[in-house]
């Protein structure tokens, strides 16, 4: 593989535990069959980086595992998938964070999250001269892990700009809190903001996502995409506001599609192709995700993609 990546994807990394839906939560002492569970990889950076890796892009992550033998079985489930794993480091005395999804039908996922390394992922853990020589830099989680502070993340995303990178961030807001004073440095400099509708009413308060957006933008984000799940996208740039819709799917599982939508997105940027093209894009890979469960198994390749969006169209209309 190319010793300098397209795409620096930084941030959060996971070892995903998920069942396929069953018919209820269980009672306490109950046993509920599942059909199938799976041991996958989760994460904003490792989903967006092995999305990306199936789209024929040029892949590294950035993030931190434990030394037990989920970190291991991440980073060799990363290197199978395509991506460039030598900047992901490993916290010794730290586990590897995990989720438990369950998945019941008809009902949204539950979460059951350890953090573990991810607690101790900072801006130092981005390798500068990588980043130079990369097209662009992506955090996802951003707001959740304690140890990457708005100073740091702002000093590194100038970096990136002035080497001429493009900046893309996503974020997970874990409840409510005072988050808006830590985007003030931040979002002067990020190319692209991708929150979703409920990350983005947390932290601003405003329930519309064009006003969401909007406020994003009065902060220095150039260009800010609102992601609506099953409702579509909103973007707001200096030029443009569009309001995309979503493309028929058979849903299974949700887990992961905001992360495939950031792929998508970002895959469009690397093609420099118009905005509108780039939401397409997005949008397939998004829908593409919760055709199976985990966050990756579903997502299209770029050949899919390609027939994907030959065969459908998107609604998108200017607002």
């Amino acid at each position: 593989m190319n010793k300098h990546p397209d795409v620096l994807c930084a941030g959060i990394i996971v070892a995903d535990h998920v069942c396929t839906p069953i018919d209820h939560l269980p009672a306490a002492g109950e046993l509920v069959m599942a059909d199938h569970f799976l041991l996958t990889i989760g994460g904003c950076a490792a989903n967006a980086a092995v999305d990306l890796a199936k789209m024929g892009v040029n892949a590294a992550v950035v993030g931190r595992v434990g030394g037990d033998i989920f970190g291991r079985i991440v980073a060799d489930l990363l290197k199978e998938s395509g991506v460039e794993v030598s900047s992901l480091q490993v916290s010794p005395k730290a586990e590897t964070s995990q989720t438990l999804i369950v998945n019941v039908r008809g009902q949204d996922r539950r979460f059951i999250h350890s953090f573990g390394a991810n607690a101790e992922f900072g801006a130092v853990d981005i390798p500068l001269e990588r980043l130079k020589q990369s097209k662009i830099l992506y955090v996802g989680g951003y707001l959740v892990m304690p140890g990457l502070r708005d100073e740091g993340l702002a000093q590194v995303f100038a970096v990136a700009r002035e080497a001429g990178v493009k900046t893309v961030l996503d974020l997970v807001t874990p409840g409510p809190g005072d988050y808006l004073p830590r985007l003030e440095q931040v979002l002067p400099h990020v190319d692209v903001f991708l929150p979703n509708n409920h990350e983005a009413q947390l932290i601003t308060g405003e329930s519309d996502p064009l006003r969401q957006a909007e406020r994003f933008r009065a902060l220095g984000a150039h260009t800010v995409v609102i992601t609506m799940g099953g409702d579509g996208s909103v973007l707001v740039s200096e030029r443009l506001r569009l309001r995309a819709g979503v493309y028929p799917i058979e849903f299974v599982d949700g887990s992961g599609g905001g992360d495939a939508f950031d792929a998508g997105y970002i895959y469009g940027l690397l093609q420099g192709i118009e905005t509108e093209d780039c939401l397409r894009v997005a949008s397939a890979l998004g829908a593409s995700c919760v055709r199976a469960i985990g966050t990756t198994p579903g997502v299209f390749t770029r050949a899919e993609c390609e027939t994907f969006l030959r065969q459908h169209t998107l609604k998108i209309e200017r607002l």
